[in-house]
């Protein structure tokens, strides 16, 4: 089943893809792209129907082409009005935001979306460990993991039961973390995080509330 946050943005994007004249206007306009959905089609596990409906669904909810981080963060609260979503939608839109200049194409969309939805376990760790490395330096810092997840409780918000104390996810951090840093150097490189992750059962049953947001 495809993560819950994936569902949601896939909402944002489609939901005005029905059978219209607007929509075949619109869809007349991919047609008219055909390199570009070519390239996509070949770089992405998308079909060549299924990225026309996506590009559709994406020029009616942005038809300037791109989606800002504002606009985004804006879209993105409406599926958690019981927390406050920002903060995990910055990271997030930074980790779609590939190129970092500060707006999603679709292109970033399509590509990042191809691998949460349909990429292999090692691809979809490969994509986590970039959320969660917040700098892009290679590594994951504890402080990082506590900022990526203290964003998601801070969007969960009233969700969670029995309700977390403020400490609960340092604590859960520090489980983590422990795991992960084998070789006790303060920091957690993409072999150790995905070999923990693949490896231990226990980690990934306790990350599945993070699954369900990536």
């Amino acid at each position: 089943m495809p993560p819950a946050s994936m569902l949601i943005i896939l909402e944002l994007f489609c939901s005005s893809c029905k059978d219209s004249v607007e929509d075949e206007l619109e869809l007349s306009a991919a047609r008219h792209r055909p390199e570009a959905l070519e390239q996509l089609e070949a770089q992405t596990r998308f079909s060549r129907k299924e990225l026309q409906i996506l590009y559709r669904g994406f020029k009616n909810e942005c038809p300037s082409g791109v989606v800002n981080e504002d606009t985004f963060k804006e879209i993105y609260s409406q599926f958690f009005p019981q927390g406050d979503a920002s903060t995990y939608a910055h990271f997030l839109f930074d980790a779609f935001d590939t190129d970092h200049n500060g707006s999603v194409s679709f292109e970033d969309f399509v590509m990042g979306l191809s691998i949460l939805l349909r990429g292999t376990v090692q691809e979809k760790l490969n994509w986590a460990f970039n959320l969660y490395d917040i700098n892009k330096d290679g590594y994951i810092t504890k402080e990082e993991m506590l900022d990526i997840i203290k964003s998601i409780y801070d969007m969960m918000g009233k969700c969670t039961y029995p309700t977390l104390k403020e400490e609960t996810p340092r604590q859960h951090v520090e489980i983590f973390f422990q795991k992960m840093d084998k070789n006790r150097d303060g920091v957690v490189t993409i072999d150790e995080f995905i070999d923990c992750c693949q490896n231990d059962e226990n980690i990934m049953k306790s990350m599945q509330l993070f699954e369900n947001v990536i």
